[in-house]
């Protein structure tokens, strides 16, 4: 941290009401937990900082923060919101390099990923920095000369979120720019793991000029106690999350006590099916883009490759190749493009999916082995594996990958929508009726035709099955953060 071009940038308490705040002692003196947090280097298991812990209290009070701040943000017009989401935009751009090592050092992904994180956060902003005034109504043609028919959107409300470590930047960029341009006021709970880059957002944020009590970070490890917070609380009208379907799950019938309007990223097991007329060399480089940026720890990474038998073998090979060429280490280092795993757990967790796969008979064509006792977990290739294996059928979430053959497009196409998940999905084929019939016969919310790097903020990111609901990004985006009003009017005919 002492190497930030702007030290400032480096925050350690909650943000709220557009004031930085430690948290309450009382509260933990209750609660029976500390009032400091230690932000770890998964590269190296250093602490980077500690930041102050808050607690539901905290939380209660960035939503009375939010809700009192709606009043006005809501009236701002769409115009002024958009200049001011814009120098956030420029804010956060040009100061990308101290962003990026921030995100690096609390997260541990290579630097030039980080960066391009950033970039990919700030494009949300700017996005719905220009949608915010594009926010367009109705005209009904009316059933009769007296009436006339009118829709118009409003802003929902107080929005919440919780988001997850593994894009700490992006995942609440892409949240509260659609809030914020929508007109809503927003409450984020980042990961305790990384707190760091959601402060730092929320400084920009106030250079930019957003208002007191319209952005709030509240920086706690009290998952369950804020959660309930942000989840039942009677001055919230919308709740949006970012992570596993499990804990999702629980957090939406938490909001169903109030009603409340969620949308939910969950998790995946993302298909990468390689047909025998693709063009392999492409197949291989989208394969690899796929499935080990981030270390294999994003939700739409490909979790399966299935590859046609025809060309299994030769697939196999070329792909091991490019996989060995990968480069372990800390992320501050540029020749580093796998970074470590967030945790030990995380490492266990792989590498029994691993040593599973082994016993029923797969084949570990590289990596397969973790390093001592470090979070760094080799990039790894494994071969014959089925479709039933746990390897398969759940969300590895590190930098594996299970190939697996087949025979026809009908049953690539059933071993691929065989999972409750449907987030991601990608193929790679020349044949454009089979690409038709494929992209079509997936049940998943998005999908790669040749293609291994989807993720655009002109385009909506999202799910179906139990891998979530609503739309993040695109001109739909807002579609989540607004009401729909029907306006009648009548006796205009006197």
């Amino acid at each position: 941290m002492d190497k930030l071009n702007d030290p400032a940038l480096h925050k350690t308490s909650s943000y709220i009401q557009g004031m930085w705040q430690n948290s309450n002692e009382k509260d933990h003196k209750d609660n029976g937990n500390k009032d400091k947090v230690a932000v770890i280097n998964p590269a190296n298991g250093q602490v980077v900082s500690y930041v102050s812990n808050a607690s539901s209290v905290d939380a209660e009070l960035a939503i009375k923060s939010a809700k009192k701040a709606f009043s006005s943000w809501s009236k701002t017009p769409a115009a002024k919101r958009s200049e001011l989401m814009r120098k956030w935009f420029e804010l956060m751009l040009a100061n990308k390099d101290d962003l990026a090592r921030i995100l690096t050092l609390e997260q541990g992904k290579p630097l030039a990923e980080a960066k391009g994180e950033i970039a990919y956060g700030a494009s949300f902003i700017e996005w719905f920095a220009e949608e915010a005034k594009r926010v367009y109504g109705d005209t009904i043609p009316s059933p009769g000369q007296d009436k006339r028919i009118i829709v118009i959107k409003q802003p929902i409300g107080v929005v919440t979120a919780i988001t997850p470590w593994n894009f700490p930047n992006a995942m609440i960029a892409r949240k509260a720019a659609a809030a914020l341009a929508a007109g809503c006021t927003f409450v984020v709970r980042p990961a305790i793991e990384t707190p760091l880059s959601a402060l730092a957002m929320a400084e920009l944020a106030e250079r930019a000029g957003i208002p007191a009590g319209v952005f709030n970070v509240v920086v706690g490890d009290d998952a369950p106690g804020i959660g309930r917070t942000l989840t039942e609380h009677p001055d919230v009208a919308k709740f949006t999350f970012t992570g596993s379907t499990q804990v999702g799950s629980l957090l939406m019938r938490q909001c169903a006590t109030g009603v409340k309007r969620t949308s939910m990223e969950l998790g995946g097991n993302a298909p990468f099916i390689v047909f025998d007329d693709a063009d392999l060399d492409a197949a291989v480089q989208g394969a690899i883009a796929s499935k080990y940026r981030n270390a294999g720890q994003t939700c739409v990474c490909t979790n399966r490759i299935f590859v046609h038998n025809k060309i299994k073998e030769q697939f196999c090979d070329r792909f091991v190749s490019e996989v060995s060429r990968l480069v372990m280490g800390n992320g501050l280092n540029e020749a580093v493009n796998i970074g470590p795993l967030i945790s030990r757990k995380a490492v266990d967790s792989v590498h029994s999916l691993v040593q599973d796969a082994a016993q029923q008979g797969a084949k570990i064509l590289i990596g397969g082995t973790p390093l001592n006792d470090s979070l760094f977990y080799p990039p790894t290739v494994v071969c014959d594996v089925t479709n039933d294996m746990c390897l398969a059928n759940q969300e590895i979430f590190g930098p594996v990958s299970p190939i697996i053959g087949f025979d026809s497009e009908e049953e690539v196409i059933a071993m691929a929508n065989d999972t409750e998940f449907g987030l991601a999905a990608y193929f790679y084929s020349r044949d454009i009726g089979r690409i038709w019939r494929v992209a079509e016969g997936l049940e998943y919310g998005m999908v790669g035709v040749n293609e291994g790097l989807i993720s655009n903020a002109a385009a909506p990111f999202g799910g179906v099955k139990q891998s979530g609901n609503g739309r993040e990004g695109s001109k739909y985006g807002l579609d989540d953060y607004m009401e729909i009003k029907y306006l009648c009017l009548g006796g205009l005919d006197k």
